[in-house]
């Protein structure tokens, strides 16, 4: 296959990608390109509670999502999970609702934000956490799915995430951002869908502020959403309608007249409403049937 050909291929593969997840990948890995780039400091984008409120730098609560580490096998590892389990979560079940997943994200970014905030749990860089959040909510609507380990042997889907945790721990990566991305896409999935299901109440619904986001993002498509992208879209009048032939806007009947008008089906088809309007009426009178008396 000629050079030509394979950046054809990957072009279209970039343009068939849904949204949420391409801008993602895109966003991590022209991070970590940047960064081998050397055209900025890895300091200068981790997460350090002290320099956002004491320097305002509060970049750093948003930028440290999107470093997975520098050209490794566990930085390639992470760009093919999200293109593999974040990709089939937005085609499967956040499909047409993009502003929803979305939420899905900033809800996990949250909470791993305050799971940084305890000392403990603090790591300058969440987006390995993020990528087991993706996993995870993945696994928890994709239960009973075959996934293949290597070749090795066949789990289904709920156990995937830890399943991954233990290959990373026998791998020798810290074992603390599995552990926290797990628990955020646990949060998120008890708030948004098992609490729901056992009470009836969400508290924690897409926020309307995303939909309009989504929407003057200008991409995915979002189902029922209290929001259009261009309400003003081909509209090339606005008002109100009436029908050709039908009563005038100065003739409508007084609250207490009725109408007589019914439309019965004949054998011929429908038949034409009769009652007391005079509108394309061509004759008026009573009717007898030829050859009856």
């Amino acid at each position: 296959m000629s050079w030509h050909l394979r950046y054809i291929y990957i072009y279209m593969y970039y343009r068939s990608l849904p949204p949420v997840a391409k801008t993602y990948t895109v966003a991590c890995l022209m991070t970590t390109v940047a960064f081998h780039m050397e055209l900025y400091e890895v300091s200068n984008i981790a997460l350090y509670y002290s320099d956002v409120f004491k320097r305002f730098q509060v970049w750093r609560l948003i930028t440290n999502f999107f470093f997975l580490g520098g050209f490794s096998l566990p930085f390639g590892f992470r760009i093919l999970t999200i293109l593999y389990y974040g990709v089939s979560l937005e085609r499967g079940a956040f499909d047409k609702r993009t502003a929803d997943y979305v939420w899905m994200f900033v809800f996990g970014a949250i909470s791993l934000l305050v799971m940084a905030a305890i000392p403990l749990l603090w790591s300058p860089f969440k987006g390995p956490a993020m990528v087991f959040m993706i996993v995870y909510v993945w696994s928890r609507e994709n239960p009973n799915a075959r996934v293949n380990i290597q070749g090795l042997v066949e789990i289904k889907g709920f156990y995937l995430p830890w399943v991954m945790l233990g290959i990373d721990t026998i791998l020798g990566h810290p074992w603390m951002p599995a552990i926290q991305g797990i628990a955020a896409g646990h949060i998120y999935y008890f708030c948004t869908v098992l609490y729901p299901l056992s009470t009836g109440k969400n508290y924690f619904k897409t926020p309307l502020w995303v939909h309009k986001l989504v929407a003057f993002w200008g991409e995915g498509y979002q189902l029922n959403a209290p929001v259009r992208q261009d309400p003003d879209a081909g509209v090339a009048f606005r008002g109100r309608s009436y029908r050709l032939g039908g009563p005038s806007r100065g003739s409508a009947r007084p609250p207490g007249s009725s109408s007589t008008s019914s439309a019965q089906e004949g054998p011929n088809g429908p038949a034409q409403p009769t009652g007391n309007t005079a509108d394309g009426v061509a004759f008026r009178g009573r009717s007898h049937r030829l050859g009856a008396r």
